[in-house]
């Protein structure tokens, strides 16, 4: 799976830690920032994740800040992206399952290293359910054109 991974500052750490385990799980990375602890804002960073996914230059994304709630939103503006944020197991399966979620947001501050790996790993291998769900992804892809200028 291609893997596009960007998150702030904040979320530095985690996102060295999480490029290492997703070449361990075989997959192809493409970070996109930030590259240093160094104040950054998130939002452009975010939003070239939601990109690369939306355009299917990348499978997946991930974004990662203090929280991951501001990524997620910045993911979100970008057409196409069901970002969701996943600081624990049970969102990051029902993201998947229930909402086909293509952009994995995590706070850096608040998920632990072994943690943010479960998590990982379990949301790329989940698969969307379909059926009853996708009738309600359908009504979000009208809701987001109808809000189109």
């Amino acid at each position: 799976m291609r893997v596009a991974i960007g998150g702030d500052h904040a979320g530095y750490e985690l996102k060295r830690h999480l490029v290492g385990t997703l070449g361990d799980l075989g997959h192809a990375v493409e970070d996109l920032g930030t590259h240093s602890t160094e104040s950054v804002d998130y939002p452009p960073i975010c939003a070239a994740v939601a990109r690369a996914v939306v355009t299917r230059r990348a499978d997946r994304g991930v974004v990662l800040g203090g929280s991951g709630q501001g990524e997620q939103i910045a993911a979100n503006k970008v057409t196409g992206t069901r970002a969701a944020l996943c600081n624990d197991l049970y969102t990051a399966r029902m993201s998947r399952e229930h909402n086909d979620a293509n952009v994995l947001a995590m706070g850096g501050r608040i998920v632990a290293a072994g943690l943010a790996d479960e998590i990982l790993a379990l949301w790329l291998s989940t698969e969307f359910q379909g059926g009853r769900h996708q009738r309600r992804l359908d009504q979000i892809a009208d809701l987001e054109r109808q809000e189109r200028p």
